[in-house]
């Protein structure tokens, strides 16, 4: 129940901005795009490494949900991912692009599924705009690596729900995921999906904290389970961190994306 109530908390906290100076560094970049798929304008926000510019290199590329929380604690809820500082410190070689939330549309965006109390469920939409729009524009305006391999796909709550739908529904176009504190509770019909899906050679890092719910870390473990037994994903293709005193918080995000990123960028 307490992890329901703070995601309630989290989206009408979404709405708000915060009044601090920008922290965004100088390698971030954002545009606007259409999404046909969402009838909608999605803002994006994009971090290119050092010497990007200075370089024909081309870069594996991490798309990232809730992008106002990612690089800027002006636009965050509650304290941001800092992840442009982060990649810099590590001199990171990668391309991130993080797809801005819709606000009151954040729920039905990020769930492939709905719930008979919150509703949602357009996240069938959210994920083709992403591999229809978004990504075909990204790789036709930067130096990408364009293949599975080279992609990767990542988020917190429902962005780790809506992540573990989209390295299962188009392996072809990820072929990695970062799943912190999935939602999985918002529908079983997730868990239908990973039993029936074929055998994959896709790489999975789940992290959750063991304060977070009282069912976080089965739900989590439950996927797990499911994805091992039915084939799907191989067991040196998976790796699992459980947080102790872990809250369902940017704070436990934050903390864990270093390693996360260490982890997948064994497989580029």
């Amino acid at each position: 129940m307490k992890i329901k109530i703070l995601f309630l908390v989290l989206i009408f906290g979404f709405l708000k901005a915060t009044a601090q100076e920008s922290s965004a560094s100088i390698n971030i970049l954002t545009f606007s795009i259409d999404s046909p798929e969402l009838q909608t304008t999605k803002k994006i926000w994009i971090y290119l490494p050092e010497n990007y510019r200075n370089s024909n290199t081309k870069y594996p590329v991490l798309y990232m949900h809730d992008a106002q929380n990612l690089f800027d604690a002006k636009t965050s809820f509650v304290g941001e991912w800092n992840i442009d500082e982060k990649l810099d410190s590590l001199r990171a070689r990668i391309i991130v692009v993080g797809i801005e939330h819709g606000n009151e549309k954040r729920i039905d965006e990020l769930t492939p599924y709905p719930n008979e109390k919150y509703g949602g469920g357009s996240g069938e939409k959210y994920t083709e705009f992403i591999v229809q729009t978004l990504k075909p524009y990204i790789d036709s305006h930067y130096q990408t690596k364009t293949t599975a391999k080279s992609t990767s796909i990542m988020g917190s709550s429902l962005g780790g729900l809506i992540s573990m739908y989209a390295v299962l529904k188009y392996p072809k176009t990820f072929g990695k995921a970062v799943i912190f504190s999935p939602s999985f509770w918002f529908s079983d019909k997730i868990y239908n999906l990973a039993a029936i899906s074929p055998k994959l050679d896709s790489k999975i890092y789940f992290l959750c904290g063991d304060h977070e719910s009282d069912d976080m870390v089965s739900d989590l473990q439950m996927m797990k389970t499911l994805l091992l037994e039915n084939k799907v994903i191989a067991s040196k293709n998976m790796e699992t961190k459980i947080i102790k005193k872990g809250e369902h918080n940017e704070k436990l995000w934050r903390d864990g994306f270093v390693q996360s990123f260490l982890w997948l960028a064994k497989f580029q």
